[in-house]
């Protein structure tokens, strides 16, 4: 599929949403390193208000572990589980202190702190109100539903699966096919002659369809109608092939768990489209600057054309 940079930029910022309110099907959250390993599968809850350490009186709790973990994804990705959570508490104490020294020297009154206040706050509410009002609509049976929807819609197309065997000249190459029409083994000369990596299999090649191989080798394998049929030496890029047809088939649809993840993504990100674009309707934008706005506006047209993020 193809994005723009401003779409890419954009997905990427909703995937860390996602990441950050735990929003990813368990398929993707195994990437993700979380605030700090459960002790057991069958250990009780921890409720978020359980103290972990105290710093000059001020209390560390497990939903502080939580949002300095969010903050600390890709460290934590870096560190076995065990040292997570030391390395959260770690974190907080010298956060503790050093957000103290700076209270003790005013900081916290500059107008520029102000501003980076109220945008933490805001960074804040926006992960809230995205984890409680879109990750939390993606449900199992709305994933379900698009997936029967897809399966619906399916169009099968035709595969076929063959064995073929690669050589460097087209003498050699029917050299071999005259001993393959005198009744030689296939397998056995691929696994023999052929230069292909696949030889050790007798050159079998599984099941594929149209687009999926170079053209001059994907035509000479289509044309065969046969089961057991080999074609004439055909040349592509790699060399020469001869291909033997070995099944054809019907494609189907993939099984759910193979595309759930996928299809979560993209309906979370329709549902985050959807969900901001009744939120703007009716706001009042103003960009003063001309070229900015210009840029913006050019950025949002192109988000409205792209398809929604597969992955």
């Amino acid at each position: 599929m193809n994005f723009s940079l401003s779409r890419l930029a954009r997905t990427a910022s909703v995937l860390a949403l996602m990441l950050a309110a735990g929003a990813l099907a368990p398929a993707l959250a195994q990437d993700a390193a979380p605030a700090a390993e459960a002790p057991a599968a069958a250990a009780a809850p921890v409720s978020p208000d359980t103290v972990v350490a105290t710093v000059g009186g001020e209390a560390i709790t497990e939903a502080d572990l939580s949002f300095a973990a969010e903050d600390l994804t890709q460290e934590l990705q870096q560190m076995p589980p065990e040292q997570r959570k030391p390395f959260l508490v770690r974190v907080l104490i010298d956060m503790k202190v050093m957000a103290q020294a700076g209270r003790d020297a005013g900081m916290a009154e500059t107008p520029l702190f102000q501003q980076r206040l109220k945008y933490l706050e805001e960074r804040s509410l926006r992960r809230a109100f995205f984890a409680e009002t879109i990750a939390n609509a993606v449900t199992e049976e709305a994933v379900r539903a698009d997936y029967d929807k897809f399966v619906a819609d399916f169009v099968p197309a035709d595969e076929i699966r063959a064995s073929h065997i690669l050589v460097a000249s087209e003498e050699e190459a029917n050299a071999i096919k005259a001993e393959l029409d005198g009744g030689a083994d296939f397998a056995a000369i691929a696994k023999e002659k052929s230069i292909d990596p696949g030889a050790a299999n007798g050159g079998d090649l599984g099941f594929f369809g149209k687009g999926m191989m170079v053209a001059p080798f994907e035509t000479a394998a289509f044309a065969l109608t046969d089961i057991g049929q080999i074609s004439a030496p055909v040349q592509s890029q790699f060399g020469w092939h001869i291909i033997k047809l070995e099944e054809k088939r019907q494609s189907t649809p993939p099984a759910f768990e193979q595309v759930a993840s996928q299809l979560q993504q993209q309906l979370l990100m329709t549902t985050f489209d959807d969900t901001v674009a009744k939120l703007m309707d009716g706001v009042q934008i103003d960009i003063p600057d001309a070229d900015l706005k210009a840029a913006v506006d050019a950025q949002t047209e192109t988000e409205v054309g792209a398809e929604p993020a597969a992955q």
